[in-house]
């Protein structure tokens, strides 16, 4: 008498055969702002503004560096924590550190502002310059992250798309120099700290959206053409 298996109501599962992979959530793909520092980057860049400008209306002007200063610390502190760069962390402190010994200098509260300005001042004269000379920033950039192989110059709808991304840049660079050296004449130091925020971050966003467009245009079009 021989012994038979018992009935099998279901297969076994053969463990060769694939299974079906859960559907992956696609990347959220990061946008301009995320890009540069998202809603916590400008937060980093109107909090020690707004302090100055606070503490400047109670405060005398020493104690106004002294708060001011401090707040640059904390903030550079507690991006560290957070998990941001070193070298971008104190580079914001840096920044503060500059604008307040420069006030100290000078014993003006206005002079808070001036770096900004003449950096303003400067990328206008750097950016427009590359357009009159038909070497526009933008394509030089673009270039110079693909290997520095590419007769973009040559051809024309590329060039023409890095004059709009580099004048675009140029038209940011020089409305905030208009806006704040004209507040910076009439002394007004609560005006100069709205323009500092209000075309900060929002003008940065909409000129890099042109200079992205313009890399992506190229990109596309030169890699079509090899």
């Amino acid at each position: 008498m021989t012994m038979t298996e018992p009935y099998r109501t279901q297969p076994d599962r053969d463990e060769d055969t694939p299974t079906t992979p859960a559907p992956v959530a696609a990347a959220k793909k990061p946008t301009v702002l995320d890009q540069m520092g998202g809603p916590m980057g400008f937060v980093y860049s109107t909090v020690p503004v707004v302090v100055f400008v606070a503490a400047n209306s109670f405060l005398s002007l020493p104690l106004t560096i002294g708060i001011s200063l401090a707040v640059g610390l904390g903030l550079a502190v507690f991006r560290m924590v957070r998990g941001e760069r070193f070298s971008t962390a104190v580079g914001g402190l840096l920044g503060i550190a500059v604008a307040a010994g420069l006030v100290a200098w000078t014993g003006s509260a206005k002079d808070f502002f001036a770096i900004g300005i003449w950096l303003a001042l400067a990328g206008f004269v750097v950016t427009l310059g590359s357009v009159l000379a038909r070497r526009p920033l933008t394509g030089l950039i673009w270039n110079a992250v693909h290997g520095g192989k590419h007769a973009w110059r040559a051809d024309a709808t590329v060039l023409r798309t890095h004059d709009i991304a580099t004048l675009a840049a140029a038209a940011v660079f020089g409305a905030r120099f208009a806006v704040q050296q004209w507040l910076y004449v009439i002394d007004t130091t609560g005006g100069l700290a709205v323009a500092k925020i209000a075309m900060g971050t929002p003008l940065t966003v909409l000129g890099a959206l042109v200079v992205l467009w313009a890399f992506r245009r190229s990109t596309k079009r030169l890699a079509a053409q090899a």
